[in-house]
């Protein structure tokens, strides 16, 4: 079976609103316009082409073994000294947890320790980003997660393409999301969640974006969510997967898939690196539905630098 990608040749205008959300109007859906792979498959892909397919046919994939236990160690040895050391860090790149001062996020994770940069710019996530984009590729945003033991929280359902398109002005859907697992991820303590085939549905949402709206969603999205209606329509159509996996597993998922995490009340704590990879040509402008947009921490602004790729082992 060969993958039949659309393939655009010209640039696509991106001033225009083709997926408005937030602007009064009543909740509704819209079908996706963009290619959820966006390079044709050849045999030098970072990715085989059932891998390839099966991240066009679900929004999402998932890879083992792609990191030596010796550099998963040191990875997660770096994010626990993260942990420890986010007392010091920039204020505004730590989240903690709504309830406590538990650290649940640090962001712009690869300019807090060079191995985390490193990891950032390596093939075997940022080359499978290339791919999966068909362009060369930047960090839109990057961030260590972290669900402690007892008290982590929830993520509640969400496409992170309708805030980026929101409140940051990412034009259209090229840009995919990168999760490395430094603990066993399971069912049990909160591991992602996803709605297969969810990504060629956008979910243009009502309200309007309240001003500073990211420092309460950072805590708990309630802004750009879709209606519990619109959820169970997609889970009865789609389904839910448990995108678990051990230590060490790496998770590629569309900006528009409909994802989400339960609460941990396990003693098992739940913990990544993710960085999310934007097309270099699809670059943000100005919010399509905010007064203003999030700061840099949550997305970098400005002309994007493409990433240069890094192979061979990170430690």
């Amino acid at each position: 079976m060969s993958l039949d990608f659309e393939l655009h040749a010209t640039t696509p205008d991106l001033t225009e609103d083709i997926y408005p959300t937030r602007q009064g109007d009543p909740e509704r859906w819209i079908n996706r316009a963009d290619p959820v792979v966006w390079s044709e498959w050849t045999p030098d892909a970072p990715i085989s082409q059932r891998q390839a397919e099966s991240f066009n046919r679900d929004g999402f994939l998932v890879l083992r073994d792609l990191f030596s236990t010796d550099e998963v160690q040191a990875l997660i040895d770096r994010a626990a000294h993260l942990r420890v050391e986010g007392q010091n860090l920039n204020r505004e790149d730590v989240v903690t947890e709504p309830d406590s001062a538990e650290v649940r996020t640090i962001f712009r994770l690869e300019t807090q320790d060079p191995l985390m940069m490193r990891l950032a710019c390596d093939r075997r996530l940022a080359g499978i980003a290339q791919f999966l984009l068909g362009d060369d590729v930047y960090v839109h945003q990057s961030r260590l997660n972290y669900k402690s033991g007892f008290t982590g929280k929830e993520f509640y359902w969400h496409s992170d393409f309708e805030t980026w398109h929101a409140e940051d002005g990412m034009p259209r859907m090229r840009a995919v999301s990168a999760s490395l697992l430094l603990t066993d991820n399971r069912a049990h303590n909160g591991a992602l969640m996803l709605m297969p085939g969810s990504q060629n549905t956008y979910v243009s949402c009502s309200g309007a974006t309240p001003r500073d709206n990211h420092k309460r969603s950072l805590q708990a999205q309630k802004v750009g969510t879709p209606s519990p209606e619109s959820l169970d329509r997609l889970a009865r159509k789609h389904g839910i997967t448990d995108a678990e996996g051990p230590t060490g597993t790496l998770i590629l998922f569309d900006s528009n898939t409909i994802h989400g995490s339960n609460g941990n009340i396990t003693p098992e704590p739940r913990s990544n690196a993710f960085f999310v990879y934007n097309a270099v040509s699809n670059r943000l402008q100005d919010p399509f539905a905010a007064d203003r947009p999030r700061p840099d921490f949550l997305a970098r602004r400005g002309v994007p630098e493409p990433i240069e790729l890094h192979t061979g082992r990170l430690v």
